[in-house]
């Protein structure tokens, strides 16, 4: 049998990542008990960047139909919502593991200016959502020319 030196710094990290995860499952429950779920069911990861004339957001939802997907503005905020409906095929019994997430979701950007909600675009296609938010004339660089 090997001994082991006793590290009180190793205990410490395996303490802070016990009470992190705590907090996760308390505030962020991955699998809730009820009919409709949780509206913190998933979160579809997101990337934002901005090109020259745009703002875009892409989402990836695998597994989300088309018409079950809002895109809302109001103000400076952007919401997107949507829900992934649960595989009925396969009893709950019969599964060894079950990873795959469903449910409602909800994510909301504050985006940094005044945007005109008219002219924002939105493409859904292969479970990945984009949506284009042209920036307002005054947020483009424009081209002095010199004399």
């Amino acid at each position: 049998m090997d001994l082991i030196r006793w590290n009180p710094a190793r205990e410490m990290f395996n303490l802070r990542n016990r009470i992190n995860s705590m907090f996760d499952d308390f505030f962020f429950p991955t699998r809730t008990s009820g009919e409709d779920g949780s509206l913190w069911s998933w979160n579809p990861v997101v990337d934002i960047y901005e090109d020259k004339d745009n703002i875009v957001v892409k989402a990836e939802l695998p597994g989300v139909d088309k018409d079950k997907i809002a895109v809302d503005v109001k103000g400076r905020v952007l919401t997107l919502k949507g829900e992934r409906a649960a595989d009925n095929e396969v009893s709950e019994d019969d599964y060894y593991r079950r990873e795959r997430v469903y449910g409602k979701f909800e994510r909301a950007f504050t985006l940094p200016t005044a945007i005109d909600p008219d002219k924002i675009k939105a493409e859904y296609k292969d479970g990945v959502l984009k949506v284009e938010i042209p920036k307002p004339e005054e947020e483009k660089p424009k081209q002095i020319a010199i004399n």
